[in-house]
């Protein structure tokens, strides 16, 4: 088997070149692999870019937990900022909603809890690693982050905080005074509140992966731009079909995102994947002001974080086709009340809309195709992708080198799905 451009053959071809693609070819690199990272964009511009930078511990309860039943009543208007749905989406897509309902069974959360705390875990760590090694570590704030209620909620947060420390996670609860101390530039107005100490974040997503990207290419390995047009298993390795040629691998990994179950779908994959809409826009930040960490408002349901270009306010989940006509309808919700939480000024750029890739158990896959040699599968890693990355992506390297990866992976095989 040949590469059409170059008349050679690469250990890996890893489609994709954000924070999971990325990871997979640093890890498989530092193997000695000989790999290649394919995307049609620079790496980090696609959801790696858009996201609120934070590289959470905490994040192990996926949005389909038994709390969503008691908000699903305030969705069906579809006036609520945390959840805007498209009714012929729905309509289209009722086998992937009805599974997603169904992963909220009380006796399903704890063990995909479990799950992607061991992912998150491994995933901390080698960022920790890299972004230092990555010449980026000027971007990390070890600050943690802070869940802010509006609203008398210490019940809730007190709840959510004994969850956290079932698996180790440490918080901390705090009241008016404590959040004022904390954040001395914030208006007052959240009368409870959870801080995340173990949690770091980063003032610029895209540029951390960006930095990732250098650091693989530093390494040996190459960055092909080119448009994606199909992979084709050939002997006993593949050929990637480009815009602009083929490239010839040993193994392939579709590390795509939104667009993996395209890619996927002339082999006979049928991927339950769905995409969670999401939007962003920066503003000019008031440096007597400043803003020391990432604050979630749980009531508001946006999140507001400090980032290289300004203050990003992200919005909530927008069920509808991945390439739908962008809708603003949330972010001009939930710009407002972040105005009532900190002073910022004028936009900064335009608004930013990306697509989350979710499986209906809000777990990533992780691991081999079933019915393909040489073919791996790193996508689905829904809100936290940019925390989880590294570890999916180096999972995957050890699988194919013959190891076993740092983290049990048998909850995120794509055998459960596919």
């Amino acid at each position: 088997m040949s590469d059409g451009l170059t008349g050679r053959t690469v250990d890996v071809a890893v489609l994709g070149a954000g924070i999971v693609g990325v990871s997979a070819g640093i890890a498989a690199r530092q193997r000695g692999l000989s790999v290649v990272v394919i995307d049609r964009r620079e790496p980090g511009s696609e959801t790696s870019y858009g996201n609120a930078g934070i590289l959470s511990s905490g994040s192990i309860r996926p949005l389909n937990q038994p709390s969503l039943w008691r908000a699903l009543p305030s969705y069906l208007g579809n006036s609520s900022a945390a959840l805007r749905w498209d009714p012929l989406w729905v309509m289209k897509n009722l086998d992937w909603v009805a599974r997603f309902l169904g992963n909220t069974m009380p006796s399903r959360m704890r063990p995909r809890a479990a799950a992607l705390h061991g992912l998150i875990g491994a995933s901390l760590k080698l960022h920790r690693e890299w972004i230092v090694k990555a010449g980026a570590a000027n971007r990390i704030r070890e600050t943690g982050w802070l869940k802010a209620w509006r609203s008398e909620a210490t019940e809730s947060a007190k709840q959510e905080q004994a969850f956290l420390a079932e698996f180790g996670i440490k918080s901390e609860l705090l009241d008016r005074q404590a959040i004022s101390a904390l954040e001395p530039n914030i208006v007052p107005l959240y009368k409870t509140g959870l801080l995340h100490t173990q949690t770091a974040s980063v003032d610029s997503p895209g540029n951390v992966t960006k930095a990732y990207a250098r650091m693989f290419a530093g390494a040996g390995g190459e960055i092909r731009q080119s448009d994606i047009r199909s992979i084709e298993p050939v002997g006993d390795g593949w050929r990637v079909v480009l815009a602009d040629g083929a490239i010839a691998a040993r193994h392939v990994v579709v590390a795509l995102g939104p667009w993996s179950a395209d890619i996927l779908r002339p082999l006979g994959y049928r991927v339950p994947l769905a995409v969670e809409r999401g939007y962003h826009r920066e503003f000019t930040p008031n440096p007597a002001r400043s803003l020391q960490r990432p604050i979630h408002d749980a009531d508001g349901n946006f999140l507001v974080t400090p980032m290289e270009n300004g203050i990003r306010v992200t919005s909530g989940v927008e069920l509808t086709d991945r390439d739908a006509p962008s809708s603003f309808v949330q972010l001009d919700m939930v710009v407002p009340m972040a105005r009532e939480v900190v002073e910022f000024g004028a936009p900064v750029g335009e608004p930013w809309r990306g697509a989350r890739p979710t499986l209906p158990d809000s777990l990533p896959m992780i691991g081999k195709a079933p019915r393909h040699q040489g073919l791996w599968l790193a996508f689905g890693n829904q809100h936290i992708g940019f925390t989880t990355g590294p570890a999916t992506g180096s999972a995957i390297a050890a699988m194919i080198a013959g190891d076993t990866p740092t983290f049990d992976v048998a909850a995120f095989s794509p055998g459960r799905y596919i």
